[in-house]
């Protein structure tokens, strides 16, 4: 058995299935199984065995594989990552504890914030300090950091995050406190904040140091177990991981800054449906991804997903921003709820169904699985409403529990007086209306539209859902895409190398300093280079750059795009101008002849992303004929209708398809409602347009 294309695996660990998908030239092949919770490296040997095995070709055969994964967030959201310390200035150890002083909501007299990653026994302070411009006040005193070794090594401390005041001006006291923790505790990991977030704001730098901290020793076991367990099966390509902001990046950058990999899943689909998106020419995308366990919505425009620089995890309240661990990383922004497949429906306090946040997960799973779940989940509902095969589910290598299903729902249904199917129903209808409020809110706080988008829906439930929020969305069109059930690991195969660095370094452009910003921005392109290299070898390397800024005495910056170049002395007045023109589109107005300072410079080096296909014409329509009749339940009216199905492995290009119907899939089944009709486009995406208004 031999390749006679690149083969490329992607391979994404989500909280209930592992999806992988295999790249042979242009011929797919994708297998969907139920995770591994306690070693996650056995679904990943297990996927990648049944691709190769379609595939026909020897695990030698793979040239490169790419990784996504949810183990870095699961640690610190569920607190089992390594028994972590904090080394910062002296006085200041209680900054994770006193967060900004900030009530994420001042009405709840018995709030509660997260407990910080490191307890106040392990958090220590040592004399030493640099003021805000880099300048040393009190030099590190060795004998203090001597001290707090001892400690550490009499408490069998795994990790330790180094975070002084003001660090991101000058590293010397973080980096000597380093040198000598490595020095006397070389089986310690060691995080100093200056290296994985070296922007102001110290709460947010040293709560980013700390999460690296706390989840180092965990990945690098995790990932050197992966890589040697891969080896063994004969799997013996290079490994890279699929980083938050979107880029691939290489084992060692991720064992050494695992912090950048806590989204690393969700970022693979945003990648798909932006890529989705390019082909399709949509300028204006709403990115659906619904999986076992969660639901992930993002803004896609022109092709591109919006980003950012800070990001929140372990939220006590999942809802309310400000009641989770910030970390300064970059990331693409996409608003995440607990509305998947496996989420766990319930009878509130007041009488209502609720559905989530917490899920079944792979063990015991929905009721259906039949492994020992008994509480009503959404794929119970849906199984129960008719939208899934249960003898073709995950490929027919899990075959699904009617009996058990129907139990499951029946007993929430009891608790309301409703019958089982109208149960089902309720569980349906409010997981989708929490979705669509999700995205609502998602696109008010970005100032976006919605409607006029199109929705792009992939994981193994968003297609079975996607129609029902379109209509509560008001959208009009909606796109499954070929190998949607995996859409993340497709998405690890479509991105490009990349490495992003921040970097505080304040300016007044009142009296810009281009040299300053040229040392600054070449050191950063110096560094972000070498870290795409050890991935990308020759391959042609691109740069971007932007800044974040405000006018002077604001609280908040803004981050504004700017031109990759050297600057000059009289550049600042376009630095002013590119400022003012964001400001405008995001406040509708500027302030005349107010300063404006420049904080912090964002550099990313990424290689070229991999070429577009050029659309193919579709053929002219024709009606395929389907494989079967089945009875689904209507949304809108709650009566079951018998309706076609239809095998999207028979679907070819031109395939018209008058809702409503259901087209099956080995990973997922796509619900083409009574307000739309599908059509196979070129691609051999399922395009579904609405023929009359939603009721």
């Amino acid at each position: 058995m031999t390749a006679t294309q690149e083969a490329r695996l992607g391979v994404d660990i989500g909280g209930t299935f592992t999806d992988v998908a295999l790249q042979n030239g242009p011929a797919r092949h994708t297998a969907k199984v139920l995770t591994t919770v306690k070693a996650p490296e056995r679904g990943v040997l297990e996927a990648v065995r049944l691709v190769l095995e379609q595939a026909a070709l020897a695990p030698s055969a793979v040239s490169t594989v790419i990784h996504g994964t949810t183990l870095a967030t699961n640690a610190i959201i569920e607190r089992k990552g390594a028994r972590t310390a904090l080394l910062t200035t002296d006085g200041f150890r209680d900054t994770v504890e006193i967060r900004q002083e900030s009530r994420f909501d001042q009405y709840d007299l018995h709030i509660e914030l997260p407990p910080p990653l490191v307890p106040r026994r392990l958090r220590m302070g040592v004399r030493e300090r640099i003021d805000a411009g880099g300048r040393v006040l009190v030099p590190l005193a060795d004998e203090d950091v001597e001290s707090a070794i001892a400690t550490l090594h009499a408490a069998e401390v795994e990790s330790v995050a180094i975070g002084f005041l003001h660090s991101f001006t000058n590293p010397a006291h973080e980096q000597r406190a380093g040198e000598m923790l490595r020095a006397a505790l070389p089986e310690v990991a060691v995080t100093l904040s200056s290296e994985v977030s070296p922007e102001m704001r110290e709460y947010e730098r040293l709560s980013t140091a700390c999460a690296n901290a706390y989840v180092q020793p965990l990945m690098v076991r995790y990932l050197g177990h992966l890589a040697r367990d891969l080896k063994a099966a004969g799997v013996s390509a290079p490994l890279f991981l699929m980083s938050s902001g979107g880029g691939i990046t290489t084992i060692e950058t991720a064992m050494r800054f695992p912090v950048r990999m806590v989204e690393s899943g969700p970022a693979g689909g945003a990648i798909f449906a932006g890529r989705i998106a390019a082909e399709c020419g949509l300028d204006q995308v709403l990115s659906f991804d619904m999986g076992g366990t969660t639901a992930k919505i993002c803004l896609i425009d022109d092709g591109r997903p919006q980003t950012g620089r800070t990001l929140e995890v372990a939220r006590v309240y999942r809802f309310k921003k400000g009641s989770g661990l910030p970390l300064r990383i970059p990331v693409i922004e996409m608003v995440e709820i607990g509305a998947g497949g496996g989420s766990i429906a319930r009878v509130d306090a007041m009488g209502r169904i609720a559905v989530g946040p917490d899920s079944a997960g792979a063990a015991p799973g929905p009721a259906c699985y039949g492994q020992g779940g008994a509480e009503p989940t959404v794929t119970d509902a849906d199984f129960v409403l008719g939208r899934i095969d249960g003898k073709r589910f995950s490929g027919g290598r899990l075959l699904l529990d009617m009996d058990a299903a129907t139990v499951a729902v029946d007993a929430l249904g009891a608790k309301l007086g409703l019958p089982t199917a109208h149960a089902a129903l309720g569980v349906s209808e409010i997981v989708d209306e929490n979705m669509a409020n999700a995205a609502r809110v998602h696109a008010i706080e970005s100032g976006k539209t919605i409607a006029t988008r199109t929705l792009v829906a992939f994981g193994g439930a968003a297609p079975l859902h996607a129609a029902r929020i379109a209509d509560k969305l008001g959208i009009d069109r909606v796109i499954v895409p070929t190998s949607a059930g995996v859409g993340s690991a497709v998405g690890f195969l479509k991105a490009p190398f990349s490495y992003e660095i921040a970097r505080t370094s304040h300016q007044q452009l009142t009296d810009f300093d281009a040299e300053a910003a040229n040392r600054v921005t070449r050191a950063m392109r110096a560094e972000a280079e070498a870290v795409v290299r050890l991935g990308a070898g020759v391959a042609d390397l691109f740069e971007q750059r932007s800044a974040f800024m405000r006018y002077l005495g604001q609280g908040h910056e803004i981050h504004v795009p700017l031109d990759a170049r050297e600057y000059r002395a009289d550049d600042a007045a376009l630095l002013v101008a590119a400022f003012e023109e964001r400001y405008a589109s995001l406040y509708g107005r500027v302030i005349p002849g107010a300063p404006v300072e420049l904080l912090s410079w964002v550099l990313t080096v990424s290689t070229e992303a991999a070429p577009l296909r050029a659309a193919p014409r579709t053929p002219d329509d024709v009606a395929p004929e389907p494989d079967g009749m089945r009875e689904i339940a209507d949304p809108s009216s709650g009566a079951f209708e018998r309706v076609p199905v239809f095998m999207r492995a028979d679907l070819r290009p031109g395939s018209y398809i008058q809702g409503p119907a259901l087209i099956v899939e080995d990973e997922t089944s796509t619900i083409v409602s009574v307000g739309f009709d599908a059509r196979i486009d070129g691609f051999g995406y399922i395009e579904m347009r609405r023929r009359r208004a939603a009721v």
